[in-house]
């Protein structure tokens, strides 16, 4: 069956480009890899995803897109059907396309109106071995994101991409995979945004050299470090001078894709944090508010 694979970037608008561009580079420690067009890339060091951040001077701040990986060409052409068939605005037909890194793709908004673009044959990057206590992000981890139908998302990422519901948190926040990491994706209630996007540190020692690098350069750590119970994984959120949340995590549970069965967490007491020692907590993160760009191609 043909489905999404993989999390290739987030594109961002942002009000000061300089700032944002500081942050991601001297900050966060992705390596900017290309600028063209008003748009710079970053890659993150420790894979070949050719980049993982766009980012792009507005007046308006926006999420542009969120571009998904499938395997192959043929892929991308029965999930743009089922896209398609599935109600979805299409914003272009698959095409090869003329970004950077080129590749096989299309865009369509969710019925939330948010950017999606599903490609594949996009060109590696390169990827370097990480030195302890580095503190660097590796790749992204998850993306997190908030819907006033979360349900229905869910069913569409499904039933309709391919991904598989890993854990559920009550009936509020629903863990997806699309391959053997426990989440790529996942889904709460609230207006259609994005809540966050989380990036793989090497280790938990990782994380806390990273969370100490950020604070000594007065980045304010909102919420953490913390170990979640869906996935098991770390956790430390921060948020970039234009205000989106970004999160470093560690050890990320690994799940058998095809055959694991999800559980329905009970809320209770350190449902969110196992740890409890952690600074903040989920009401010091951005409140979420519906992205400024719903159903507005970006067309970049």
């Amino acid at each position: 069956m043909s489905r999404v694979t993989e999390i290739r970037y987030v594109g961002y608008a942002v009000n000061d480009l300089a700032t944002e561009r500081a942050f991601y580079a001297d900050k966060w420690l992705l390596k900017e890899v290309h600028e063209a067009d008003g748009m710079v890339y970053f890659a993150a060091q420790g894979h070949d995803e050719l980049y993982v951040v766009r980012l792009r001077q507005d007046a308006v701040q926006r999420i542009d897109i969120i571009a998904l990986a499938a395997d192959t060409p043929a892929d991308v052409d029965a999930l743009h059907a089922k896209v398609r068939d599935y109600g979805c605005q299409i914003v272009f037909e698959p095409r090869e396309l003329n970004q950077f890194g080129g590749g096989y793709g299309f865009r369509f908004f969710s019925k939330d109106g948010l950017p999606y673009e599903i490609s594949a044959g996009v060109q590696r990057g390169t990827a370097r071995q990480l030195e302890r206590f580095e503190g660097v992000p590796e790749k992204i981890s998850h993306i997190v994101m908030h819907s006033p139908r979360h349900k229905e998302e869910i069913a569409f990422f499904t039933d309709v991409l391919g991904f598989r519901i890993s854990d559920w948190l009550g009936d509020f926040m629903c863990f997806l995979r699309c391959n053997s990491a426990h989440h790529r994706i996942a889904f709460l209630p609230g207006p259609p945004c994005l809540n966050h996007v989380a990036y793989d540190m090497p280790n938990v020692d990782e994380m806390m050299r990273g969370i100490v690098r950020l604070k000594r350069g007065q980045v304010d750590l909102r919420w953490g470090p913390g170990r979640h119970v869906a996935g098991n994984n770390t956790f430390s959120y921060f948020t970039t001078p234009a205000g989106f949340a970004v999160e470093y995590t560690a050890e990320l549970e690994e799940v058998d894709f095809e055959n694991h069965q999800y559980q329905v967490i009970t809320p209770a007491p350190h449902m969110m944090d196992q740890w409890g020692i952690g600074e903040g907590g989920p009401q010091t993160m951005p409140h979420p508010a519906p992205d400024a760009g719903l159903f507005q191609p970006a067309g970049i």
